[in-house]
């Protein structure tokens, strides 16, 4: 079921009406696919959908949390998760104690592998670990740390990549057991993190289009990986700014694998890499 450009703000609009949500900055493509989707799904027509999301404000914040995107795995694009640690991680280490912000979480296995990565790196008791989502069904699952075996069986050869490997040395090799971090139960087909690790994190919901930082910290890492691809330029831009200014001093900024900074002002950020770090203007 297609729908025009009109639709699609006539969706947002309406969507405003009701809650304090705003898509207007949203990917004008992404956007319509994932309406045309509900559509579907729902078996209505534009104005069906938008007078349910007036009267009944679950199914409102459903739509939402279908809306966003949310897909994620251990360790996803094993070679950036090594240049983090070789080269991200070893430039903060010395530093008394390092907060860390996941923005845009989504289940969680971002945050529970750079847990692990920090572990391994004896790192992790000096971090404190942040992590937002919009969709709160997402973040419940992030922070009970237990995902399906099955779905995430070929994920642990990005553990094996990441943690047992070194693309800066391969002569060196480390043998990481899974059952240091997790518990694979495969008549259940579960996969559980470790107390300390669920432990570790501190979950909160949280809208980027708001650009508000409820953790109220300076961060020296923030991770918003594939996340922005789905924002208009403009509003891609204002979100980094908002990252800018919350970041500490020759901060890292670390974005997927396949997004980077257009149009936004280079004197603020240095390439590093697939990363960025903060220069003080």
């Amino acid at each position: 079921m297609e729908i025009s450009e009109q639709d699609i703000q006539f969706f947002i609009n309406a969507v405003k009406d009701v809650s304090t949500y705003n898509f207007s900055d949203y990917s004008d493509k992404s956007l319509k696919r994932r309406i045309e989707r509900l559509l579907v799904e729902n078996k209505v027509n534009l104005k069906g959908l938008i007078l349910k999301i007036q009267k009944d404000n679950a199914f409102l914040e459903q739509i939402v949390k279908d809306i966003t995107v949310n897909t994620t795995e251990l360790f996803r694009d094993p070679e950036v998760w090594q240049e983090i640690r070789q080269r991200v991680i070893n430039k903060l280490k010395d530093r008394k104690s390092i907060n860390i912000w996941h923005a845009g979480c989504s289940t969680g296995q971002e945050v529970y592998s750079l847990a692990i990565m920090l572990n391994e790196m004896g790192l992790l008791d000096k971090c404190n670990i942040y992590a937002s989502d919009l969709n709160t069904d997402v973040l419940e699952v992030a922070k009970k740390g237990e995902y399906k075996y099955r779905f995430n069986l070929n994920y642990l050869s990005n553990f094996d990549q990441v943690l047992k490997e070194n693309s800066y040395n391969y002569s060196q090799s480390i043998d990481v057991n899974y059952d240091k971090y997790f518990e694979i139960d495969k008549n259940s087909d579960k996969i559980k993190m470790n107390d300390f690790l669920i432990q570790k994190p501190f979950f909160k919901k949280l809208d980027l289009v708001k650009m508000d930082n409820l953790f109220y910290k300076d961060f020296d890492i923030i991770l918003c990986r594939n996340v922005l691809i789905y924002f208009n330029l403009s509003l891609q831009n204002r979100v980094i700014d908002f990252f800018y200014q919350n970041l500490t001093d020759k901060g890292f900024l670390i974005l997927g694998k396949h997004e980077s900074l257009l149009g936004y002002p280079e004197n603020k950020f240095d390439k590093k890499g697939k990363f960025y770090r903060k220069i003080d203007v």
